[in-house]
Order: structure tokens, then sequence, then C-alpha cells
């Protein structure tokens, strides 16, 4: 279930919602913690204008040198299992890989052709033929309760049942299936761990807190675990799952992925389909979808991340022009005071005329003067037209905030 592939020939289109010209990922910043296949993942964001950040939260130990998995192996080609079940198709490759490198791969095809194999999705079905093999079963949903279920209408009781475990937390399988009657052999057929280099990380961590992300991608939950608790060593996990919570939103594979996460309470967002594509396509909905369209001067403007679009134009706005107009639009059309501007501002101290200094970039960043006021003595406010709602508008970011659990 973690880091699916990508369908092909997934043609390029303007997303619902989205200005004609402007991709639905532009002006969006969002974190991608996958170790596999973040490379893919993260050109199909770029694709779509998404600015990407990379930190793997995890390494994967190579399966040559898991001295567990041989000892395993070994065992299970010694005393042969009744049912093995596959649940990853790069796990079931790289098992049967690592038993070659260690001269038993004949020997563990051969015992594997004489067992119930049963295949968790079509991925590892296809992992399985190309070793030669033949799976028994296969459930069409990928669901491993539906493999669950199976086995325990089959009957369980005193049969030896080989599962391969992918990192990923299979709540009840196991206990389940011994508590049927069944001797359960675990088949480690990686491990993961944290990365070497923890920058990446921090520098996520960092930016999810200080407002720079708009989403961070998961695509495994010991991804998730591990971000968790490298939060948890810097004494950030209470703000991190604060963020989560409210402005930066997580978007997971699947549903076993988002298991850390949402024992957390944390709501995420998974697809409809455990794949990357949908993953993305996900992520082109959501993120324009949230942003509030705001008429401005006769003009249409949408605040996003790191950029605002302009009548279907995209302007890249600097950080403290971006840090003012959220200011004015909590309440467009509302005079915003400058020191209220100011105390916006990152880092600007105490003095006002770093207020205006930012405001004549932002104007020009705009490429539309017009729509930001100067109120004399007082401040400035956006020029929202005089048709519009004020209600609909007042005491809110424009950025519309978190979807409940389950969405």
């Amino acid at each position: 279930m973690d880091e699916q592939h990508q369908g092909r020939g997934e043609r390029e289109r303007t997303e619902p919602g989205t200005a004609p010209g402007v991709r639905p990922l532009d002006g969006f910043t969002i974190g991608v913690t996958a170790a596999r296949r973040a490379e893919e993942l993260g050109a199909l964001l770029e694709r779509r204008g998404g600015q990407v950040l990379h930190a793997p939260a995890l390494r994967i130990v190579p399966l040559p040198d898991d001295t567990e998995l041989l000892a395993v192996t070994r065992a299970l080609i010694d005393d042969a299992p009744d049912v093995v079940v596959a649940t990853t198709a790069i796990g079931f490759r790289g098992w049967v890989e690592a038993a070659e490198g260690w001269g038993l791969g004949e020997a563990l095809l051969d015992r594997l052709a004489g067992v119930e194999l049963l295949a968790r999705g079509p991925k590892v079905r296809g992992a399985i033929r190309a070793a030669g093999l033949t799976e028994k079963w296969s459930p069409a949903s990928e669901s491993m309760a539906e493999v669950l279920d199976r086995l325990l209408e089959e009957g369980v009781a005193g049969r030896r049942i080989a599962l391969q475990l992918h990192g990923e937390p299979l709540p009840g399988f196991v206990e389940a299936l011994r508590a049927g009657g069944a001797e359960v052999v675990g088949v480690p057929v990686y491990r993961w761990m944290p990365p070497e280099d923890l920058g990446p990380v921090d520098r996520l961590l960092d930016a999810t807190l200080a407002g720079g992300l708009d989403a961070v991608t998961f695509t495994s939950a010991p991804a998730a675990a591990s971000l968790l608790r490298r939060a948890a060593e810097r004494g950030i996990r209470d703000a991190l799952l604060a963020a989560l919570r409210t402005d930066v939103l997580p978007v997971c594979v699947g549903p076993v992925t988002a298991l850390p996460l949402e024992a957390e309470d944390v709501p995420t967002l998974q697809p409809e389909r455990f794949r990357l594509g949908p993953l993305v396509q996900l992520l082109c909905r959501e993120l324009p979808g949230r942003v509030r369209p705001l008429p401005v001067a006769g003009r249409r403007l949408e605040i996003r991340g790191h950029a605002v679009v302009v009548d279907g134009v995209l302007r890249p706005v600097p950080p403290a022009g971006m840090a003012l107009l959220r200011a004015l639009a909590r309440r467009p059309g509302w005079v915003v005071a400058r020191a209220e501007l100011l105390r916006a501002l990152p880092g600007a101290g105490r003095d006002e005329h770093a207020v205006e200094t930012a405001m004549a970039r932002l104007r020009v960043a705009l490429g539309a003067p017009k729509l930001i006021q100067t109120v004399v003595k007082r401040g400035y406010r956006l020029a929202l037209d005089p048709h519009a709602d004020t209600d609909k508008y007042s005491g809110e970011d424009t950025q519309v905030r978190r979807v409940a659990p389950g969405c």
C-alpha cells in the first residue's frame, strides 16, 4: 500500500476550479517524505506547478544485509509453511533476489511453488508471476482485511502461515490468525531505519511550523511515524500535530499509511485508489479548492501559499508581501493599521517604514497597484468590490481550514 505506481499515459489538463493558464499546484509548496520513488512523486507535483520540499523520513536496510531475513528464509525452506501471504511487489522481488544472492534462490522458489500463495494485489501478483510462480488467490480490493477474512473462513487451526512484512502496521492481522490457532511466521523483507542525514527532515519540520508548507505527503506509515518521532526528539511534536490539524494538509496514499497520524487525531486525506497518480490528483483538487477567490478592484484575486493569481495570471510574491496580503485578506475591505501589519511582517522590528517598503514591493509584484488602497493616517485595505458580500469574507483567512476526518 506504500508508494504505489503512477499509471502511464496520464494527460496534462487544467483541474476544475483553477484559472486557465495556471497549473493546479502553482503557488503551493508540498513536502515529500517518501524514501522510495520520491523523484517520481516530485516530478508529478512539479509538472503541475508545485514547489517540492523533499525530506526522506526513512531509509531502507538492504535486503542482503538482513540476517533475520536470511534466518527466516532458511527456516521456511527447511520446514514448508502451508500458506504464504505476499503483501508488496518490491518486497517479494527483493526477497527472491536476496535469496539468490545467498545461493538459496532456487530452493526458495521450489518451496513457494508447493504452498498456497496469496497475493494482496495486482502488483504483487505480477511479481509472483514474474518469478515463475502462480498465486492461488488475490483480493480485488487489495485489502489485507479481505485476505484475513478468506483465511479465517478456510480455517487456520494448525496451519503454518508465512506473512511477508512490509514495514507498516497490520493491526489485528497476526493476532486474529494466532487466535484462530495458526502459527504465524513473519518474513521481514526490508527494514525501515531513520535517515542518515536528518537535515532535510529538520528543514521540513521547520517549514511546517513556520507556515512554509501547504501540504505534506506520506506514502508509508513508517515515514509518518518517523517524522513524529523526530519532532518529539526536538521537542516540537505538539506544535507539529497542531500544524497538521490546521494549516498544513496531510495527504496519505492510503488508510494504512494514515494510521500513525490518525492515532494522534490528525485528520488526513487519501485518494480512492492507493497510487501516486490519484494522490497527486487529490492535491490538485484540494489545494486550489481551499482558496477563496476575492473580488478586489474589479479583479479576481486568489491567495495561494507563496504566490497570488490575479485574473488568471500567476504572480510570485516575496514572503514579506505574502505576510501583508494575508493580514489584509483576513478582513477584506476593512482598514488594517500599520502597527498590526508591522506585527505580521517577519523580523520587521519596530519601524513602520518597513510596512511601507514591503507594501510598495507587494503592489509591484501584484501588477495591479489599485488592489490595495492606502487610507491616510490609518493603514491599508484590500479594495473589495462594493457589491461583494463583506460578511462572507470577514473574520477568516482566505485559506479554508481543514476538513473533518474521513473526508
